[in-house]
């Protein structure tokens, strides 16, 4: 099933999940994922996204994966891959209270209390809320702004609060020996992510440079990094329209449209 989308404008005389200091009155974007999993995004919280979408079929789970999504938000990675992979078990980390209480309502929602779980907390407290070599996968869809203009931008879209650094260290302490952390990111960036993961022993092993139409400059990259991996990157070509403008396979593929 192709993934679907709708704006919806809420009034809200409660909702037992939100902070006290939500407004009565906003907007949520309505997301149909694959399996009929429904996604609710509250405003302010970050929205289902080209980002989100190859990052999810990037990543490769092992059978019976622990996953941990750092910077989970309203649990929209978690949901992508349980939709896709009926075996594994997603636990993220969110800082923001207001896209917690939407990840347990999307895990309550979806009936998936069994397989989502959603802690509140800053990345950086992994060590604290964590066993260390626990998780088989990592992975992490960050905000890439930070300073400057960006401090109008809500929490889920600043650097600020999830530094490379902290994305590192945190996917360091959570993943076994051997496991392996996911991310997309800016292709500016590429050096930074690499010489960090390297820094808390994660090896570079698979770099996908995203581009919209053949011949277009990298517009995200997707990278793979091993727990104790050997040194040796193999790089992917990940295009999403032919020069028409037309869906590639491989973007049929992502979003479910049927037909490659």
């Amino acid at each position: 099933m192709a993934c679907a989308h709708a704006q919806v404008n809420f009034l809200f005389s409660s909702w037992e999940a939100l902070p006290q200091s939500s407004s009565l009155l906003f907007s949520v974007s309505m997301e149909i994922l694959p399996n009929n999993y429904q996604l609710e995004i509250p405003d302010g919280c970050f929205p289902l996204s080209t980002d989100s979408m190859v990052l999810s079929h990037f990543v490769r789970l092992p059978k019976n994966a622990r996953v941990l999504d750092l910077g989970s938000g309203c649990g929209t990675l978690g949901l992508l891959l349980c939709s896709r992979d009926a075996g594994c078990a997603v636990t993220g980390i969110e800082r923001d209270e207001t896209a917690h209480a939407a990840a347990l309502a999307n895990i309550r929602r979806n009936r998936l209390e069994n397989r989502l779980e959603s802690l509140l907390a800053d990345i950086q407290e992994a060590p604290q809320r964590l066993t260390p070599g626990s998780f088989d996968v990592c992975l992490s869809n960050p905000p890439y702004f930070s300073g400057g203009p960006a401090a109008k931008l809500t929490a889920a879209r600043r650097e600020d609060f999830c530094p490379v650094s902290a994305l590192m260290k945190a996917a360091g302490w959570a993943l076994k020996y051997g496991g392996d952390f996911y991310l997309v990111h800016r292709p500016e960036r590429l050096g930074e992510l690499i010489a960090a993961g390297a820094a808390v022993g994660l090896e570079a092993k698979r770099l996908g440079l995203v581009r919209h139409r053949p011949g277009d400059p990298v517009s995200l990259i997707l990278l793979g990094l091993r727990k104790g991996g050997k040194p040796g990157l193999i790089w992917e070509e990940w295009i999403l329209r032919e020069a028409d403008g037309s869906p590639t396979p491989l973007y049929r593929e992502i979003y479910h449209l049927g037909g490659f």
